[in-house]
């Protein structure tokens, strides 16, 4: 018998407006390979957890909601966690998607190695929300365990190949704020010709009590949150 296709998935949302353009139905799927200290989706971590959705039960939901967001110039995100984790899955799905007119967006890190699926799914896809965690390898090491040079050579596949992203960073006072990064983090971004958004999101620390329900002391304790005057600051910098 062939084996029945299934994706872990932590939950869906509906009527999602800052995933992508329009509004969109998203999927957050389960399982994530990075260890953000400011990631405030916790339990999306564990790539044992979550619930097991068929490929006809994923489709079935966001059937439901095409008449919302086929209109709105929405569609679907696919969010975690971190989606690529679950490539086998993504190359069913989104063919299917595409057949039927929708828009597809991935969020994702964009911290992985250049395979042959992982084109595969560039390639199907409309839209990545690409974050770039900090263009400080030192201090993206520190706040997510990894080395940015995945993500960023990610994004120049991107653009080579003139695959539509947007870039997105967190704003962390005191970590990811520092002038000369955001001056770096400009000319990498003035650097690719695909880039249709840059966004600055503000840090805040309203998952801190997921870590602390699941038994674990959150990082950034005592670090203030992002004011709309940091952002501010940011974006000019940024020239944004």
């Amino acid at each position: 018998m062939e084996e029945i296709l299934k994706a872990k998935i932590h939950s869906f949302e509906s009527f999602g407006t800052v995933d992508g353009p329009g509004i969109r139905f998203v999927v957050f799927m389960q399982g994530c390979s990075l260890k953000c200290k400011y990631c405030h989706n916790r339990d999306t971590w564990d790539l044992c957890g979550g619930t097991e959705y068929t490929l006809e039960e994923v489709l079935t939901r966001i059937e439901k909601y095409k008449n919302y967001f086929i209109p709105s110039g929405g569609g679907v995100t696919f969010s975690g966690g971190e989606p690529l984790l679950q490539l086998k899955f993504l190359l069913k799905i989104i063919p299917i998607l595409k057949k039927e007119g929708i828009h597809v967006a991935i969020d994702t890190s964009g911290n992985f190695n250049l395979t042959e699926d992982i084109k595969k799914v560039i390639d199907l896809a409309d839209l990545f929300l690409l974050d770039i965690k900090c263009i400080n390898d030192e201090i993206c090491k520190d706040l997510t365990g990894v080395s940015n040079k995945k993500e960023l050579a990610f994004a120049r596949y991107l653009s080579d190949i003139n695959k539509p992203m947007w870039i997105r960073q967190v704003l962390v006072p005191g970590i990811t704020d520092k002038k000369d990064d955001l001056l770096k983090l400009k000319d990498f971004i003035n650097s690719l010709n695909s880039v249709k958004k840059v966004e600055i999101l503000p840090y805040h620390d309203m998952g801190k009590f997921k870590w602390e329900k699941l038994g674990f002391k959150y990082p950034l304790e005592g670090v203030p949150v992002a004011t709309s005057e940091d952002v501010l600051r940011a974006k000019k910098i940024l020239e944004i």
